[in-house]
């Protein structure tokens, strides 16, 4: 199959890259176990190919087709049926494939002891034409802290501190019949077209879950499980707890959630005002051990830091595994932030939104999931090209495993990505915000100002 011309090197060397990915994972045999088989002769795997590589290509199909550049055996027809297929289990065949990359080829490079995470976020997936889009909906985007329409795409990823692997994700419309903009298509419960449309309409905590067994089923794990204050109610969290994962998580300063402390039931303000603060250079402010949960409470530890972006303001970690340090809690939770870069180069880099125009559930769906690849395809490339250990078996025991996230590395990720939330909602100039800067950081001590700045120390 040819999915680009082959009087180009570059274009030669993207094509042996994608076919050399599809044989390594069996792209082809997780297809077909996810019901994703050819219909009236031609391959789907030859359509997803096509599909896969052709944002590298920088045309679409339309263009394609309009400028004599494109050269498959297959028409247009062909192309959105493979789309629009309401049998083809995406959820499961990201998860499949996600399971053979971190199994076969990260797990094996890293070392036992480390800590390997399960991230989960979601991000606007914004749809202009909503009306006509199955199942578009008004929903509430964080960012901006207002109602949009679209969708929010729900993703669990896995990471283990370098690569970061998307396993499955969910495009999540609102539960209230009352935010459904668009037309809603009924189909049988029990069939993989029902079902994905009975997920995108449940609640996010509980489609979590969902995502979080998928994953399980298809052979990954991970010590802990990273989430916003969006998801961190006690109820998830324990439920978590008794899938055999630790959470840490930051947690929201709501008075209406509350956690056993000292034989009292206390939300996190009480706690934090009961409790003389650390000071000077300490990492942190304050760590104390709870109780999580009504019915069957389980032991947590709760850290709380400063909020560089506001000296007035705190931030509150949550983690069911109390024997890490606080130290250790701060910075597994910095590698939360992959998944923002993740979201970021979805959009700016593999077309996610602007791809794909088709008004299907299931077409979006298949585009989600085909995007993803891409990413992983991509992750891969990347971690073949920074570990020497993926050279041969000599290098796998001559050079050092790739260094994990540094705890310093974990505080400046929360420093960036507060000066980002507070240049964005007080819209500052970047000479304000670089003197907003300037200020704080003449108020650390010395050594945290030589860890910010490690390039200072070396020239």
């Amino acid at each position: 199959m040819s999915i680009v011309s082959q009087n180009h090197t570059n274009e030669v060397v993207l094509l042996d890259c994608i076919q050399r990915f599809f044989s390594k994972h069996r792209v082809g045999t997780l297809l077909k176990k996810c019901n994703g088989t050819k219909e009236k002769g031609v391959p789907a795997i030859s359509l997803l190919k096509y599909k896969l590589g052709n944002v590298f290509a920088g045309r679409s199909m339309y263009m394609q087709q309009r400028t004599g550049s494109f050269k498959e055996s297959f028409s247009k027809n062909t192309f959105y049926r493979f789309l629009n297929s309401v049998k083809t289990n995406w959820l499961k065949f990201t998860s499949l494939l996600a399971a053979d990359i971190i199994n076969n080829d990260i797990k094996p490079l890293t070392d036992d002891n480390r800590a390997d995470v399960f991230i989960i976020d979601d991000s606007l997936f914004n749809r202009s034409s909503c009306k006509k889009t199955e199942l578009g909906s008004r929903v509430f985007d964080h960012v901006d802290m207002k109602y949009k329409k679209g969708f929010r795409m729900l993703t669990l990823s896995w990471s283990d501190g370098n690569t970061l692997i998307p396993v499955n994700s969910c495009l999540v419309a609102s539960s209230k019949e009352s935010n459904v903009i668009g037309p809603v298509s009924h189909f049988d419960k029990r069939t993989i077209a029902g079902q994905r449309r009975i997920l995108a309409q449940t609640k996010a905590p509980e489609a979590m879950t969902k995502l979080l067994n998928s994953a399980i089923s298809a052979g990954i794990s991970a010590k802990y499980v990273l989430f916003d204050c969006w998801y961190a109610n006690p109820a998830q969290i324990t439920g978590i707890k008794t899938m055999g994962m630790d959470v840490i998580a930051m947690i929201k300063k709501s008075s209406k959630i509350k956690y056993g402390y000292n034989g009292e039931q206390l939300n996190i303000k009480q706690i934090y005002a009961k409790n003389k603060k650390r000071r000077g250079r300490s990492k942190y402010l304050l760590s104390v051990d709870v109780m999580l949960g009504k019915g069957n409470p389980i032991p947590a530890k709760i850290v709380c830091v400063k909020n560089k972006a506001n000296r007035k303001d705190w931030l509150a970690f949550i983690c069911t595994d109390t024997s890490l340090s606080e130290e250790e809690i701060i910075r597994i939770y910095g590698k939360r932030w992959q998944i923002e870069v993740f979201f970021k180069t979805c959009k700016s880099s593999l077309n996610l939104i602007d791809e794909c125009h088709s008004l299907s559930y299931d077409a979006l769906t298949a585009h989600t999931a085909i995007v993803f690849t891409r990413y992983m395809l991509l992750a891969m490339e990347q971690r073949q090209n920074e570990d020497l250990r993926t050279l041969g078996e000599l290098f796998f025991f001559l050079v050092d495993e790739m260094a994990d996230i540094t705890f310093i590395r974990s505080l400046t990720i929360l420093f960036e990505a507060m000066l980002a939330s507070l240049q964005e909602m007080l819209r500052l100039s970047d000479q304000q915000l670089d003197t907003f800067v300037e200020d704080f950081e003449s108020r650390l001590p010395q050594y945290l100002r030589d860890a910010l700045h490690p390039e200072r120390l070396a020239a």
